[in-house]
C-alpha cells in the first residue's frame, strides 16, 4: 500500500510537506504469517484481559479504529474508520523526532510504525510497532474527551523548545530500539548502545521544554491510568499494547500516584518496566495539568526568557512581536535592557510572517543572511509605535518618501529614508528603510547603509517565542530526520519454511477442512523448529475447539507444558495461551 493512498483521509491530506516527509509505505505484503500470528495472539490476550482493566471505550474503540483480532490492519482500513471520528493515520519508519510526533497529533493524525515486533519480543518491545500504535493508541481515540486532549497536547508540543541534547537522546533511543528488535543483534553492540543512552540521559543538562513535555506525554498518553488510586483503569498505549506490563502494572508493588504537574519531575526509561504510574481522575484533569505547564513555556512567556531558549536551541525558532509580526530563523543573540529585550538577531536564512503566513518578499531567499531589529517604545512616546495610525506616524515624521530618525528608550537609534510602511490587523508591523544606519546606546553600528535595505520590525514587546517557523510551508522547513534506518530481516530458507507452516494453520482455521495435515505440520515443527511454541499453540487451539485428534492434542499440550517448565521465559506466554483455549474470545470484535 503506497503512502499516497493514505491521502484519501482528509486529516492526512492536510498534513504539511515537512511532516509528509516521514511517511513510508506500509508494504502490507511484507507481513509474514508469523507476524499475523503475533498480532492475533496479542489481540486475543488484550481482548480477554483488558476488557476488565482497560478504560471502558477500549474494547468498543478497537472496532471503531478498524481493528480485528485475526489480522494486522491495513492503513487504508484504519484511515476509513478513523476518518469517521475526524482522525487519520500514517505509517512511519520507527521513532520519529518528538517535535514531529507532537505536530502530527495537532493535525489529528495517528503515527503508526509500519513494522511489527518479533515473536521473541511479543510481550513488549522498546521500538514503536504497529501493535503499540494501532492497538494501543487508536482505540482510546474513539473517546471524544481523550482525543481532544491528544490533539491539544500536539498543538502545545509543536511549539515546545528543544535542544541539541534532545536530538542526541532521540538518536540514542532510536538506535537502541532498532538494535533490540534485530534477531541477530550482537550483545556487545546492545550493551554499548545502552551505555550511550544512559550517558546521554545523565548529561542532558537542564531539561528543555520538549524534554519536560515528553515526560507528561509518557505518563499520560503512553503509561496513564484513569480512575481512583484504589481502582484505576488503563488508557496509556504503552500499557495497552504490552501483554506483560498491562498485567504487572496493576500489582501493588507498582506505586500509583495522583497525576499532577509534579509528574514533570519524573524521568522515564523506555527499556524497562515503569516503577510508578500516575492516575488521573478525569481526562479534563490532563488538560488542566497541560495548561499549567503550557503557561511556563516560551510561546506564552516570550521576552528574554523565550529568546534565550531560542538561542540555546540552535534551531529554527519564531519570535512574535506585540504588533503580530513574526520573525523566523536561527536566533544567535539579543540585547536586553532592564530585563526586557531591546534588539534581536538571527543568522542565516530567515523570514517574516503575520498570522503564520509569510509576508510577500520576505522569505528565506530575501533574508538569506539573517535579520535584526529593535524592540520597544520610542523615547518620549506614550503609545507604542505599532499603535500609531498612518496620520500619527506622519505627524511624528515617519512618512513614506522622507528621511527620519527613530530614538528608542533603549538608546538604539534608527536613521534612514522610509521606503515602505507595512500594517495589518490595525497594527504597524514593518518599516523598510534605505540608506539606513542603526546604532546602539554606545554608538556601535548594528546596521550600515552599504549593507542594503533595512527592514525594521515594529513592536513594543516580544510576546511569544516558539519552536519552528511561523509559516512552515513557505519556509520549506525540513524537520530533523534520522539517518539510522530500521532493520529489515532477510529470512533464511528454514524460517521461510516455518512461515509456510504458520500459513497452513492459519488457512485451516479460517477455511475449515481436513485435520489430517495438521499432524504433518506438527511433525515438521518437531523435526525442524523445536524452538517454536506459537504455531504449536495454534494447532492445539484448533484441535481442542473442534474435539478431534485428541492423541495429537495431548502430545502437543505435553510438549508445550514441558517447554513452559524448562524455559521460564515462555511460561506465562504458554499458560496464557492455554487459558485462551479454554476461554476463547470472539474472532470478530463486537461492540
Amino acid at each position: 500500500m503506497a503512502g499516497f493512498n493514505n491521502f484519501n483521509n482528509p486529516q492526512v491530506a492536510a498534513l504539511p510537506a515537512h511532516l509528509k516527509q516521514f511517511i513510508v509505505d506500509q508494504h502490507y505484503e511484507h507481513y509474514t504469517p508469523i507476524d499475523h500470528a503475533v498480532w492475533r495472539y496479542v489481540m486475543r490476550q488484550n481482548y480477554s484481559y483488558l476488557k476488565d482493566v482497560a478504560y471502558y471505550p477500549y474494547i468498543p474503540g478497537l472496532e471503531k479504529a478498524g481493528l480485528t483480532i485475526e489480522k494486522i490492519p491495513s492503513l487504508q482500513e484504519m484511515n476509513d474508520a478513523l476518518g469517521k471520528i475526524g482522525w487519520g493515520a500514517v505509517t512511519v519508519d520507527g521513532f520519529i523526532p518528538p517535535a514531529a510526533f507532537m505536530e502530527y497529533q495537532a493535525y489529528r493524525v495517528l503515527v503508526i510504525a509500519a513494522d511489527i515486533r518479533q515473536l521473541n519480543h511479543i510481550e513488549y518491545t522498546p521500538a514503536p510497532d504497529i501493535i503499540h500504535e494501532s492497538a494501543g493508541h487508536a482505540p482510546i481515540i474513539a473517546d471524544k474527551d481523550y482525543h481532544e486532549y491528544l490533539s491539544y497536547f500536539g498543538s502545545i508540543g509543536a511549539k515546545a523548545m528543544f535542544s541539541a541534547q534532545d536530538f542526541e537522546l532521540y538518536e540514542a533511543i532510536r538506535a537502541l530500539s532498532i538494535l533490540k528488535e534485530m534477531p541477530d543483534a550482537d550483545a556487545a553492540e546492545i550493551k554499548k548502545a545502552e551505555e550511550l543512552l544512559a550517558y546521554r540521559q545523565e548529561n542532558m543538562g537542564e531539561p528543555s521544554e520538549m524534554a519536560l513535555l515528553s515526560r507528561l506525554h509518557w505518563w499520560t498518553v503512553e503509561y496513564g491510568l484513569i480512575g481512583t488510586l484504589e481502582n484505576p483503569k488503563i488508557y496509556g498505549a504503552g500499557l495497552l499494547s504490552s501483554i506483560g506490563e498491562s498485567s504487572s502494572c496493576m500489582d501493588c508493588g507498582i506505586k500509583k500516584i495522583p497525576y499532577t504537574i509534579a509528574a514533570v519531575n519524573y524521568s522515564y526509561d523506555i527499556t524497562t518496566t515503569q516503577p510508578q504510574l500516575f492516575v488521573t481522575p478525569t481526562f479534563q484533569n490532563l488538560i488542566d495539568v497541560l495548561e499549567t505547564f503550557a503557561n511556563t513555556m516560551s510561546f506564552r512567556r516570550g521576552g528574554t526568557y523565550g529568546l534565550q531558549k531560542a538561542v540555546d536551541s540552535e534551531n529554527t525558532c519564531t519570535a512574535v512581536y506585540s504588533s503580530g509580526l513574526q520573525v523566523s530563523g536561527t536566533f544567535n543573540g539579543f540585547t536586553q535592557h532592564k530585563g526586557l529585550p531591546v534588539f534581536i538577531k538571527t543568522t542565516g536564512p530567515s523570514a517574516l510572517a503575520v498570522d503564520n503566513k509569510q509576508l510577500k518578499g520576505h522569505g528565506k531567499d530575501y533574508h538569506k543572511d539573517g535579520f535584526s531589529s529593535p524592540v520597544g517604545k520610542l523615547k518620549g512616546h506614550a503609545l507604542p509605535l505599532e499603535d500609531l495610525s498612518v496620520e500619527e506616524l506622519n505627524y511624528f515624521g515617519i512618512e513614506k518618501g522622507k528621511t527620519t530618525e527613530l530614538n528608542f528608550e533603549s538608546g538604539i537609534t534608527v536613521t534612514g529614508y522610509v521606503m515602505k510602511i507595512h500594517a495589518s490587523n490595525g497594527k504597524t508591523q514593518l518599516i523598510t528603510f534605505e540608506n539606513c544606519t542603526v546604532t546602539d546606546k554606545d554608538g556601535e553600528e548594528l546596521f550600515k547603509p552599504e549593507w542594503g535595505v533595512y527592514d525594521m520590525a515594529v513592536g513594543d514587546k516580544i510576546v511569544s517565542v516558539f519552536c519552528g517557523a511561523a509559516d512552515k510551508a513557505a519556509f520549506l522547513e525540513i524537520a530533523y530526520k534520522s539517518n539510522t534506518a530500521t532493520h529489515h530481516i532477510a529470512y533464511d530458507q528454514n524460517t521461510k519454511e516455518l512461515h509456510k507452516l504458520y500459513q497452513q494453520v492459519r488457512n485451516r482455521r479460517q477455511t475449515g477442512g481436513d485435520f489430517g495435515f495438521l499432524g504433518n505440520v506438527w511433525m515438521m515443527l518437531q523435526k525442524h523448529h523445536q524452538d517454536d511454541w506459537l504455531c504449536a499453540l495454534e494447532i492445539l487451539e484448533i484441535l481442542d475447539h473442534e474435539g478431534v485428534e485428541l492423541k495429537l492434542a495431548d502430545e502437543i499440550r505435553a510438549f508445550l507444558e514441558n517447554k513452559a517448565n524448562m524455559q521460564p521465559e515462555f511460561k506465562k506466554l504458554i499458560n496464557d495461551g492455554f487459558y485462551l483455549i479454554k476461554h476463547p474470545v470472539e474472532q470478530k470484535l463486537v461492540v
